[in-house]
């Protein structure tokens, strides 16, 4: 039964354990911001019972003339401790911000649900918390995860995210600026709701364009869908200040949306991995690779866009290459049932993150795999931690895309057809003919991955952006509160 308010007690903020006490059991909730006085007060912050009580309120305090004094506010709907896709860039920014700016950091976040498409067990039955985490506070709000893929579902994954945060936006003081990693195409709009209400600079940074998205990704019902995901990031992305896409091939999608080449810059991702330590023999030993055996290994989200299907079949033609599939996502299980009876086919969960790239690099071979249909929607974050693995990638993907692009600008792979197992096969077994030639492939991507994709460059690419929409920002918003002087002309 639940508590009323009354019986709850009321959270304190427990410095050494990290967490607040209710007398009951330790919640997530938000400590006072390092470097910030006590003596004012912004915001009410949100703190859970995790044995059904009511939610209580307490304060968070920051002092506007600390040093840094600014104060920002992240939408994304991935976040830490999500360790695939978005989340880890979203959390680097987040947390880069709140260190090298010495800014009051605010993230606008789901429940970790990414790639398994299931909640977090340790945030199933909340409905809205904040976290502390690494000088930066999470405010999370629930939303329906849908364990398969339909246009249907993907509305109202995105409808509960948005109604959610409508309801419920994170309680805090006026930020300085709104930025929002899209998508989720929700939190974009609320992102650009926050922004608008505070009169601040809105800056969305574009990771995967969900109207092409729909269009491209095989999703039951996508293409009914389509227009009007486009529809709404056309209005979403016309309150922009300023526009960040991750690829130059962005550019000219959301250039069709109506967003002038001026407003548009080019903030690629980073590696945002470390690089391989371990022994690979060590590793591969470990994992029951044989040393003689060709692995292939495709690592990250196992959804409908991946096209995955084309990786058992490339294993029931070629039974002389073990593939490896690594990861979660709402196409495992059929994925698992197709791969049953083949003994080269190997489903491995999500490697923990201190291990990730070691497992990568005891791979032969690296793959990243789209459907035919997949053009210029989104270029898949798991290519800049193969990078770093340097290990030799095989991309089966549609030539004329931005994943393509990147793999060709890096010279770190090779390129097959999409969705044909024969070509792939082929192009591994040939790779597998070649340790000199594989070799140099990985070299080459470990070396762009060194030279072009470091955390510090892409972090302070992302930071120019704010730094810019700021800029531009201030003299509109002096103009807008500016009194006219006396004697001056109405």
């Amino acid at each position: 039964m639940s508590a009323t308010p009354s019986s709850v007690p009321r959270p304190s903020w427990d410095a050494d354990a990290r967490s607040c006490r209710t007398g009951r059991a330790p919640i997530s909730c938000a400590p006072p911001l390092p470097g910030r006085s006590p003596a004012v007060t912004d915001a009410a912050t949100e703190a859970t019972c995790p044995d059904g009580g009511e939610v209580e309120k307490r304060s968070v305090v920051s002092d506007p003339q600390a040093p840094g004094g600014e104060r920002l506010l992240l939408v994304s709907t991935n976040y830490a401790p999500e360790q695939a896709g978005i989340g880890p860039y979203a959390t680097q920014l987040a947390e880069h911000w709140a260190t090298a700016r010495d800014a009051e950091v605010h993230v606008l976040a789901g429940l970790p649900h990414y790639p398994a498409w299931r909640v977090d067990p340790e945030y199933r039955g909340r409905w809205r918390l904040v976290d502390a985490r690494d000088g930066v506070l999470v405010h999370r709000r629930r939303h329906y995860v849908p364990g398969r893929q339909s246009a249907l579902r993907r509305a109202a994954y995105e409808g509960t995210i948005l109604g959610h945060g409508l309801l419920a936006p994170p309680r805090m003081a006026r930020p300085d600026a709104v930025v929002a990693q899209v998508p989720s195409l929700a939190g974009g709009l609320l992102a650009a709701r926050i922004a608008a209400r505070h009169r601040v600079p809105f800056v969305p940074v574009v990771q995967d364009l969900m109207g092409a998205a729909a269009a491209q990704s095989g999703i039951a019902g996508g293409g009914r869908v389509a227009a009007l995901a486009a529809g709404i990031e056309r209005r979403m992305l016309a309150r922009a200040t300023l526009v960040g896409v991750i690829h130059e091939s962005f550019a000219e999608g959301v250039g069709a949306l109506g967003v002038p080449a001026a407003r548009i810059r080019l903030v690629p991702n980073w590696s945002h991995v470390t690089p391989p330590t371990r022994p690979r023999a060590a590793v591969r030993a470990r994992l029951g690779w044989p040393q003689e055996r060709t692995v292939l290994l495709h690592s990250g989200n196992m959804g409908v866009k991946q096209g995955l299907d084309v990786l058992v079949e490339t294993a029931r033609r070629a039974p002389e290459l073990h593939v490896v599939l690594m990861g979660d996502g709402s196409c495992r299980a059929r994925l698992a049932a197709a791969a049953e009876g083949l003994p080269n086919v190997e489903l491995l969960p999500p490697a923990p993150e201190a291990e990730f790239t070691d497992v990568l690099a005891a791979a032969d071979v690296l793959l990243v795999t789209q459907r035919a249909s997949v053009l210029d929607m989104s270029v898949p974050s798991k290519l800049t931690s193969y990078f770093v693995a340097g290990r030799p990638v095989l991309a089966s993907v549609a030539g004329d895309g931005g994943t393509a692009a990147e793999l060709r600008r890096s010279g770190g792979g090779r390129l097959v057809p999409p969705e044909d197992p024969d070509a792939l096969a082929d192009a591994a077994r040939a790779l597998a003919a070649d340790p000199a030639g594989a070799a140099a492939l990985g070299a080459a991507g470990a070396a762009y991955a060194a030279g072009h994709l470091s955390r510090a460059a892409g972090l302070a690419r992302v930071s120019a952006l704010l730094d810019e929409a700021l800029t531009a920002h201030a003299p509109a918003r002096v103009r807008a509160v500016r009194p006219a002087l006396p004697g001056a002309p109405a």
